[in-house]
């Protein structure tokens, strides 16, 4: 009898080192150094270029014998160029090709998915993800938290970009590309649209500065909505992340209580798309005022940005 229970207890302990055997094969990291290498430097040939070997090596963390390999590899096969005159390495035109193919697969959008799913079950609210395209911006992604909240935009509809989030995308846009916005005849959705360019010009400022938005009924009325960047492995900012809810959900101070929740998720996003710039918060408080229709808005303080080229433009 205790033969057998000696035997059981071998093949229970053979079975554990199995399933442990097995379980240390599947956290296995399949991972290639060398590749980790080259990404590394592309994204600092991304982030800080064009620029020097030394600056690239330094701003990648290898040595510059390793990053000069890697950058004749990447040159061979149209993926970066050096200006020998200069001494000065800068992105290949392929990459272009390699932008518009994960554009066109929506790769931004699967992307952003887990994160608009996370923020939308911890708030109750529906998420959106939107892209400035020209002069316009594009809703790539929704995560909707209940088939009974009213959804405010669908997948590939297009808004103007000076009014509700999309002010945060053109806060973030190139200056001609602001400054032939705040050239045209701005349409009013809502007697709380702005449509003074002179207004939205310095709001622009102050969205760069305190680094989020939040706007009331600006396209539709009664909808409160708060907004953040997200940026890629460039540092620039390629799509807005934010919540839209009827205003009766998000009396003050509930908006302002957002703005950290919806801050974090942009900022994780953008760290899965290769911004090293960390988790942001918010840099001021906001400070309610009242609209023309007599629902809420903020305003906030002043401040600049800018950024370089991103695969998702």
């Amino acid at each position: 009898m205790a033969s057998v229970s000696r035997t059981k207890g071998k093949s229970r302990a053979k079975a554990k080192a199995a399933t442990s055997s097995t379980t240390r094969a599947s956290a296995r990291d399949y991972s290639i150094a060398a590749v980790g290498r080259a990404l590394d430097l592309l994204e600092a040939l991304a982030r800080v270029g064009p620029a020097p070997l030394a600056t690239l090596a330094d701003s990648a963390k290898c040595t510059r014998t390793a990053g000069f390999r890697l950058l004749r590899t990447l040159e061979a096969r149209g993926f970066a160029i050096q200006d020998e005159a200069r001494g000065i390495w800068r992105l290949g035109a392929r990459w272009s090709v390699l932008g518009r193919a994960a554009q066109q697969q929506g790769a931004l959008a699967a992307t952003a998915m887990p994160f608009l799913s996370a923020l939308g079950k911890t708030t109750g609210e529906n998420v959106y993800l939107r892209m400035r395209d020209g002069m316009e911006s594009e809703t790539l992604a929704i995560f909707q938290t209940d088939p009974g909240l009213r959804l405010y935009s669908e997948v590939g509809q297009r808004r103007p970009l000076h009014a509700g989030p999309g002010r945060l995308l053109l806060a973030h846009a190139p200056e001609a590309v602001q400054t032939q916005v705040l050239a045209q005849r701005l349409p009013r959705f809502t007697p709380a649209t702005r449509t003074d360019s002179a207004w939205i010009a310095a709001d622009l400022q102050r969205i760069r500065a305190r680094g989020y938005l939040v706007t009331a009924d600006e396209v539709v009325a009664g909808v409160v909505s708060v907004a953040a960047p997200v940026r890629d492995a460039s540092g620039q900012v390629v799509a807005v992340l934010f919540i839209s809810a009827p205003s009766m959900r998000m009396r003050p101070p509930r908006p302002r209580a957002l703005v950290a929740q919806v801050m974090d998720a942009a900022a994780k996003l953008s760290q899965m798309l290769g911004d090293s710039s960390g988790v942001a918060k918010p840099k001021s408080a906001p400070e309610h005022t009242t609209s023309p229709a007599g629902l809420p808005r903020w305003n906030e303080s002043q401040g600049a940005a800018a950024g370089p080229r991103s695969i998702f433009r």
